[in-house]
């Protein structure tokens, strides 16, 4: 099993920057993936970015260039930076963890709202 509690959600301006932070409590290379993902009301979750235990990234057509996703090994945590936000971004995000052999795991959500 795995927890997983993100932070750095917040209210931002247009043009800004936030940095999402997802600390799990195992180490993130035994997990296959970690991915956030983002959910406005009415709509169905979406996909952003992911990460393999690899190091292989996956975005979103619509956040490549401005969002990047890492991680800290060290840390357990992975991280979502997200410069030159635009309105259409506000949502709640959710982190995300792939685990072999079928189990998947997601936080609780943390809310970005960008103002215009």
């Amino acid at each position: 099993q795995v927890q997983l509690v993100e932070s750095g959600g917040g209210l931002v301006q247009s043009g800004g920057s936030l940095r999402l932070s997802c600390a799990a409590s195992r180490s993130i290379f035994s997990i296959y993936a970690m991915a956030w993902y983002r959910q406005v009301p009415g709509k169905r979750r979406e996909l952003v970015a992911a990460i393999t235990s690899g190091g292989d990234t996956n975005y979103a057509d619509s956040v490549k260039g401005r969002f990047t996703i890492s991680r800290d090994g060290a840390k357990n945590t992975v991280y979502l930076q997200m410069n030159s936000l635009k309105p259409e971004d506000t949502a709640v995000y959710y982190c995300n963890a792939d685990v072999p052999p079928a189990a998947e795991y997601w936080g609780q959500g943390t809310q970005v709202t960008v103002s215009s």
